[in-house]
């Protein structure tokens, strides 16, 4: 079992760069850094659970997979390119996002969450 607490400790992250194709991220403002961090699943798998933290900026990437994010900590917005639809997240937020959307991730106060993914195909 994890249990993950807003404000509480996530343990090591490694840094993941902005470099997956399918992704096609763009930096749209600052110098935004992001860390994570897998416990279960991932590559070969159809789901994964983590931890993603990212520096204060603002990108936009197609997303991999559906998935449900709880914020632990920080602060952002996030901007769905479909229809412009804007959500504001904080600590205990919770979101999910669909596979292939289109999103802008406009970072106000470093971020860490926790998350969910699923990708029938596997990731």
């Amino acid at each position: 079992m994890h249990k993950f607490v807003p404000g509480d400790d996530v343990g090591p992250l490694e840094f993941w760069p902005f470099d997956n194709p399918a992704s096609d991220y763009r930096i749209l403002e600052g110098a935004p850094r992001t860390y994570g961090r897998i416990d279960k699943g991932g590559p070969g798998h159809p789901t994964r659970v983590g931890i993603w933290r990212c520096t204060v900026g603002a990108f936009e990437c197609t997303e991999q997979g559906d998935e449900l994010m709880t914020v632990l900590s920080g602060r952002c917005r996030l901007i769905l390119h479909e229809d412009g639809e804007t959500c504001d997240l904080g600590p205990g937020d919770t979101l999910f996002v669909q596979d292939g959307s289109r999103v802008t991730w406009e970072v106000s106060e470093d971020i860490t969450k926790v998350f969910f993914g699923y990708k029938p195909d596997g990731y």
